[in-house]
């Protein structure tokens, strides 16, 4: 299974990227769809926020007034942090049920609106952000959602930075231009990336590329921030650093290859990264060395045992 995160700010077109991804085959997990599920009539999730934020966020026919909701809770931090505790737990539970559910050689994509924000990226694969200026999200909020301007900018202004989404965004879609023109955008990524990183971390198989002499990037120590998040999330206390070494770590013309190191206590702890490295994406190639099954981004990551 692949586990693609898939975010970005509101009005920005997740939603079409989504469906050209269903229509592709990808089991999609939608948060938002999930958040209204988890509310509904009768759910403790509904109760909890008529405690927490009155019983005038009720219709007359007893389902949630999401407007009023809005308004009370993206006023001011403190209330859209008690939205969100009341929100997050029942959202995660149940994304947990439908991902347990999925095909073995799924391609699982999760559309989190607040990915960044909750710092779920190393949880991921990979993290795809669909990013629209921010002038322009406002537009669309208001022309094709019917939401009020000024609750249109504060609920923008309470999400991640557009800096903040690109520091966790291992592909950045722009979606500026002309309906559907992003389409062919999402297939190549399909095809080209996502399809054979899933049958690769399923076969255990590092992807193969011929790495050539760049100039420095200055985007590598963020792509390596990025694994360097995923491997601690899956070594856990297995681990004593994880560092980003070699030419790219220096910044100079290098081959475009990000390498990591991992350094273990003991051997026995080196050994009980094998598999979870290669669940995460990262298979071994010989003892010791292990290489990305990501086509889309060469890396090495040597695991050695010191202090």
């Amino acid at each position: 299974m692949l586990r693609i995160g898939l975010t970005g700010g509101m009005g920005a077109g997740k939603s079409t990227v989504s469906k050209v991804l269903a229509q592709l085959g990808a089991v999609i997990v939608d948060a938002d769809a999930i958040a209204r599920e988890v509310v509904e009539p009768g759910t403790p999730g509904l109760a909890s926020l008529v405690t927490a934020f009155g019983d005038d966020l009720l219709r007359p026919d007893g389902t949630l007034d999401r407007a009023a909701l809005a308004a009370k809770a993206f006023a001011d931090p403190e209330s859209t942090k008690k939205l969100n505790a009341i929100v997050h737990p029942l959202v995660g539970a149940r994304t947990a049920e439908l991902i347990d559910g999925a095909p073995a050689d799924a391609i699982v994509v999760q559309d989190i609106p607040l990915l960044v924000e909750g710092k779920l990226g190393a949880f991921f694969n990979l993290v795809i952000v669909v990013w629209v200026d921010a002038e322009e999200r406002v537009r669309r909020l208001v022309e094709f959602r019917d939401i009020p301007e000024s609750d249109a900018r504060a609920r923008i202004a309470a999400q991640a930075t557009d800096d903040q989404r690109r520091a966790a965004a291992d592909v950045w879609l722009d979606n500026s231009g002309e309906p559907g023109s992003l389409d062919s955008v999402v297939r190549k990524l399909w095809d080209e990336r996502l399809v054979p990183f899933e049958r690769n971390v399923r076969e255990r198989i590092a992807s193969q590329y011929l790495p050539e002499i760049v100039p420095a990037n200055h985007e590598w120590p963020a792509q390596a921030a990025r694994l360097v998040a995923r491997l601690r999330a899956v070594c856990g206390d297995k681990v004593t650093r994880i560092d980003h070494v070699g030419s790219t770590a220096a910044g100079t013309e290098a081959q475009d290859v990000i390498e990591l190191q991992i350094t273990t206590a003991n051997q026995e702890a080196a050994k009980q990264l094998v598999e979870p490295l290669a669940a995460a994406g990262f298979p071994q190639i010989e003892a010791g060395n292990y290489g990305s099954a990501d086509p889309g981004r060469p890396a090495n990551v040597d695991v050695r045992v010191g202090e």
